[in-house]
Parts: structure tokens; C-alpha cells; sequence
């Protein structure tokens, strides 16, 4: 039952949000009963609109002894504030109030949701709750391996406005895909290097055979897949990095993007394997779904397969809907109000025309969004990445000082609290947007390529890594770091801190940075209807019959989306995305796991047929 009731909340929730108008304030007081304490407590609570995040409680107390301290469970409330703000409708706090003589009393209380925005987040709250006691456990500091409290300079603990103390996480995700990605590093024999080269032949059409099956080049594939990629978390997640890390997350950042290109390799490897090639309309239908099932099946391991693909179908459908459509029409038109406040609050008119924009190119399958992100991919890296370096270079007399304080402050102290967790953390977590490596979604995508060799387009994958993280992450860090403004003197967050650094050389700029957030979000959400559509489609294509029906299906709640993610404050929905996009890496990165083998056996043939000349040069 409560499913239905938030699917009929989504739906009705574009709707609603034509003739919203500000709604009274809902306030109301809670008496908490005091036991044996000789304090009273009273909680005020108001919640100020329809937007989430603005509910506020305030506490009165009589009895005891003055002055009292009130202990907050959000942690960026003071101890000597009788107010707490900022609070999210329907999520559990906690408060105990202290007096002088230590007498305490304490009580639980939740602000009630009334808009839909609200009652929408407050029913993902405790979903993302119970995913992250999994997906983001520290097994480190539970089996005790390191103290994860975090220490000034003196030595002294640091502690919360609230006194709970600051403490540093090691995700159990992110050690998930550094290890895999490190071992398949190892495994592949640097093969992230030493097939570099190889890999721009591939994508120059070097080795193309007219008459191999798929229904798109290795440079439309890689476009496809890096159209996912190149994104927010190219823009947002590398200044929320350094914020954390200063400039010495640069180059753990840059590591990591190193490690994540095996990774990519592995994965599209086995895409291309194990697909399906539709005999009669020549469709590809392939990724991590299928080389689960197919690969683990052909290993004696059908049934953990066949669980695995399921799991990883639900899982990317999930994703494709919030984080690769909601989170991007969302911040695209914030992104735009914020340079023309005239627009706010017609994020409706917005949403319908981009779902338009987006569903003219969708609907015509990969063939179509491939003949637009080749272009697209292109012009929005070249224009990104040159007005980066007309802003590194105008500043270059400081690339000296910037260099120094990358090198240096990787290694420092105070990077570790940012540089190896900021990056590793905030960078694998919050830019899962941006390579994705150990996710598995590029192997959909990569799958659809002509080639009769596998191995190809693995190799040909290696530069999406390298040109997301290495290069265009790279590009924004250097921007922050020469402009100075890795330091954040104005605490600006995400997006808003990069183009402030991309501002200080010419004031039009933020413009340009506008236009790639827009680019990027668009190119975003047509890549991730693909990937979305293709696990549909693995779910439900024998409920409805065929691939067509089932895709139609798909592609009309994609488009309704759009509009909600332009009309509504995300909070938890954004939260819950991220959670299945990073939950995608546990069952795909098993599976890498476990074929690995096969696939360095298939690169080891493919090279020394490529060095004997069995596998031709065509140019």
C-alpha cells in the first residue's frame, strides 16, 4: 500500500506543482513528559513551506538549574541553541536538555510531512537509512583497524557544534571498487597503459571490418558512454574534493581515475562477449545483465547469475530514473534560474520542453543517441576544457605555487582527511556520476559496438576514465587551485565554487560553465535511457510481450520524470539514487571478479594476434 501511495504521488507530483502557492506554516507543541527529572520540556515545532529541509523545533524549558545545553542529534546545531533549523519533515531527531547541575531529560520527536515534496522525501528517508548502514559501512573502524576520529594540529579532537565528535569513513563501497580496480590492474598486466596507444588506433577506425555486427563505430560507443559520464561530478564532485582535501586531492583523483580504466576494460570486455544480437532487426542488447547470467552460467554458477543480473537490472533501472535523469533535469534548471531568476518557479515548462528535446532523440534507440553524442561529447569537452585553459593560463605565473601544492599536500596530514577520503570517498561516491568504472553501466552501452572481437572495445573503453577523471576532473581542479580559490573563502559549495574560480578571469565565464551544466545534464540523461531501457527491457520484456512494447513503457515514465525532477526538491529521492547506482558496483564488480580470468585469457590472444598481423590494420 505504500508503494501505490508514492507512485501516485510521483505521477500527481507535476501536476500539483502547477498551481502550488506558499501554504500556511503548520506549527504545533509537543509536552515532553518530564519522569523522574526536575526538568519540564516543551518543543516548538514549525514547518515553514512545502520545501523539505526548512522544518525547525524549539525547546523551552523550566526547572533545574540555568544555564542548560541542548544536545541536538543534528550535528551542526550548537549546544547552547534552544533551536535547531534546517530539519527534514519526517525524519527522527533526538534532544536532551542538560542544567547546570547535570540534571537531563531527552525525547524523540519526527516534524510531520504535508506537501508532496515532503511526504515523497520522508518516505525515502529510512529506505536510505538502512541502505547506507551497507553500502557505506567502515568495516575499518568496526573491526578497529584505525582510530577514524579526526585531530587538530594539537592533537585535539575535533568536535561537532552539537560535541559529537568529527569522525572520518572509509565506505565499504569505495574500498569495493579501489580494490577491484586494483586488482585488475595487476591482472590485466597495466593493461591501462600499455593499450593506450592501441586503444586511439581503434577509435581512429584503424581496425574496422565493414562487415562486423553491432549497430554503432567505437568512437559513437565511447561517446555514448562517456555522454553518461561527463558531468556533474566533473564539476561539482572535484570542487567538493578539494574542499574537503585542498589541492592535494588532485592527484589521488587523478590516481583513481588511473586505477578505474582496468576496470572499464574488464567490464565492456565482457559486454561485447555476452550479447545478444536480435536476428532479425540486428538490435544489441548487452552489459552487466547478461555476462552475470551467461558468463556465470557457462562457469557452473547459473543460479548466482542469474540472482546477481536480476539484481543488477533493478538496480540500474533505479539509477537511470533518479541520479541519470531526476538529479540532472533538477540541477540543469537550477543552473539556469540562478542565471535568470525570472524563470523560478516555471520548472514545469522547463521540464516539459527538455523531456521533448530528450525524447526525440531516445526514441530512436542507440543508432540515435549515438549520432547525437558523437557530436555532442566533442564540443562540450572542447569547449569545458579550452575555457579551462584560458584560465590556467592567464594565471600561469602561479602554476609553480600550484603544482607544489598539489605534490606536497597529498601527502600532508592534512590531505588525508580530504585527499584519500575526499577523493576516494566523495570522488567514487558522489562522482559515481563521473567514471563509473566498477559500476558496470558503460558495458551497456559499449555492448552495442561493431566489432567481432571483444577485447577491442575494452581497450577502446580504457579512455573514458582518462578522459573523464584524468583529464576533465584534472581541468576543474587546476582552474580552483590557479584561481586560488581552493581555499573557499566565501564557503561556496559544488558547482557554485567552480564558477566562482571560472568568473575571476573574465565575468562572463559562469555563462559558458552554465551552458556545459546544461550540456552535460542533457547528454547525461539520453546515455542513462539507454542503460535504463536495457534493464527494463531484461525485467519485462516477456511481460510485455516484446522489446518495443516494454521500451515504449520505459521511455514514457523516463519522460514523466524529467518533469518531476524540474518540479521537485530531490533530497532523499537524490540519496536513494546514489544508492542503487553505487549498489550496481557490488554485483558487477563480483562478477568481474570471477571472469577475470577468461578475460585476461582473451587479451593475452588478442595482443599476440594483433603483433603477428592476424588482426588487420585496415588504414
Amino acid at each position: 500500500m505504500r508503494i501505490l501511495s508514492l507512485l501516485l504521488l510521483l505521477l500527481t507530483a507535476p501536476a500539483l506543482a502547477f498551481g502550488q502557492d506558499s501554504p500556511p506554516m503548520h506549527s504545533h507543541t509537543l509536552e515532553v513528559s518530564p519522569g523522574d527529572s526536575p526538568l519540564r520540556l516543551w518543543l516548538d515545532f514549525e514547518n515553514q513551506s512545502e520545501k523539505i529541509h526548512d522544518g525547525s523545533a524549539r525547546a523551552r524549558v523550566e526547572g533545574g538549574v540555568a544555564p542548560y545545553t541542548y544536545k541536538w542529534s543534528k550535528n551542526s546545531v550548537p549546544l547552547q541553541s534552544d533551536m535547531a533549523r534546517g530539519l527534514s519533515e519526517g525524519r527522527t531527531y533526538q534532544i536532551t536538555v542538560t542544567d547546570a547541575q547535570g540534571a537531563s531529560l531527552s525525547t524523540s520527536f519526527a516534524l510531520e510531512a504535508y506537501s508532496v515534496d515532503e511526504r515523497i522525501n520522508s518516505f525515502f528517508i529510512p529506505v536510505v537509512d538502512w541502505m547506507a548502514t551497507v553500502i557505506m559501512a567502515d568495516v575499518f573502524a568496526l573491526l578497529g583497524l584505525y582510530d577514524n576520529q579526526i585531530y587538530d594540529d594539537a592533537g585535539t579532537a575535533l568536535l561537532h557544534p552539537n560535541g559529537d565528535p568529527v569522525r572520518m569513513s572509509i565506505p565499504f563501497v569505495v574500498v569495493w571498487l579501489v580494490l577491484g580496480a586494483s586488482f585488475f590492474t595487476l591482472r590485466m598486466g597495466l593493461i591501462n597503459f600499455r593499450g593506450f596507444g592501441h586503444a586511439l588506433a581503434l577509435v581512429r577506425g584503424d581496425y574496422d571490418k565493414p562487415e562486423d555486427k553491432g549497430e554503432v563505430s567505437h568512437f559513437q560507443a565511447l561517446a555514448t558512454a562517456l555522454s553518461a559520464t561527463v558531468g556533474l561530478g566533473n564539476i561539482a564532485g572535484v570542487a567538493i574534493a578539494i574542499g574537503l582535501g585542498g589541492p592535494g586531492a588532485t592527484l589521488w583523483m587523478i590516481i583513481a581515475g588511473l586505477l578505474g580504466m582496468t576496470a572499464k576494460f574488464v567490464e565492456c570486455t565482457l559486454g561485447v562477449k555476452y550479447r545478444t544480437i536480435d536476428p532479425e532487426d540486428g538490435h544489441v542488447s548487452g552489459g552487466p545483465m547478461y555476462y552475470l547470467a551467461r558468463g556465470l552460467k557457462a562457469k557452473g554458477m547459473g543460479r548466482l547469475g542469474k540472482v546477481l543480473s536480476v539484481v543488477f537490472a533493478i538496480l540500474v533501472v533505479g539509477g537511470s530514473l533518479g541520479g541519470g535523469n531526476m538529479f540532472q533535469a533538477n540541477q540543469a534548471f537550477q543552473q539556469l534560474a540562478l542565471k535568470f531568476p525570472a524563470l523560478e518557479g516555471f520548472g514545469w515548462a522547463f521540464g516539459i520542453v527538455l523531456a521533448v528535446l530528450v525524447g526525440l532523440v531516445i526514441i530512436g534507440g542507440i543508432q540515435s543517441i549515438a549520432k547525437v553524442t558523437e557530436k555532442m561529447v566533442p564540443f562540450m569537452a572542447l569547449l569545458y576544457v579550452g575555457t579551462a585553459l584560458v584560465i590556467v593560463g592567464m594565471n600561469f605565473d602561479r602554476a609553480g605555487e600550484a603544482f607544489s601544492l598539489i605534490w606536497y599536500g597529498a601527502f600532508s596530514p592534512e590531505a588525508l582527511k580530504g585527499g584519500v577520503i575526499g577523493v576516494l570517498v566523495v570522488g567514487f561516491q558522489r562522482a559515481a556520476f563521473s567514471n563509473e568504472a566498477g559500476v558496470g553501466s558503460a558495458a551497456i552501452a559499449h555492448s552495442a559496438v561493431k566489432t567481432d572481437e571483444p577485447v577491442s572495445e575494452g581497450i577502446v573503453s580504457l579512455l573514458e576514465p582518462f578522459i573523464d577523471t584524468v583529464i576533465i576532473c584534472t581541468m576543474t581542479a587546476l582552474v580552483i587551485i590557479f584561481t586560488g580559490y581552493y581555499d573557499n573563502p566565501t564557503g561556496l559549495d559544488g558547482v557554485q565554487l567552480t564558477s566562482a574560480a571560472f568568473g575571476t578571469v573574465f565575468s562572463w565565464f559562469p555563462y559558458l560553465l552554465m551552458v556545459a551544466v546544461l550540456l552535460f545534464a542533457i547528454s547525461t540523461m539520453i546515455s542513462w535511457s539507454y542503460y535504463g531501457v536495457k534493464g527494463f527491457n531484461f525485467l519485462f520484456a516477456k511481460l510485455f510481450k516484446s522489446e518495443k512494447t516494454s521500451s515504449r513503457v520505459y521511455y514514457a515514465i523516463f519522460l514523466i520524470f524529467v518533469v518531476i525532477g524540474t518540479t521537485s526538491s530531490l533530497g532523499a529521492v537524490l540519496d536513494f539514487s546514489d544508492m542503487m547506482i553505487l549498489s550496481m558496483a557490488f554485483p558487477n564488480v563480483l562478477g568481474l571478479l570471477l571472469l577475470s580470468g577468461e578475460v585476461r585469457r582473451d587479451l593475452r590472444s588478442y595482443m599476440a594476434r594483433v603483433k603477428s598481423g592476424e588482426i588487420k590494420r585496415y588504414k
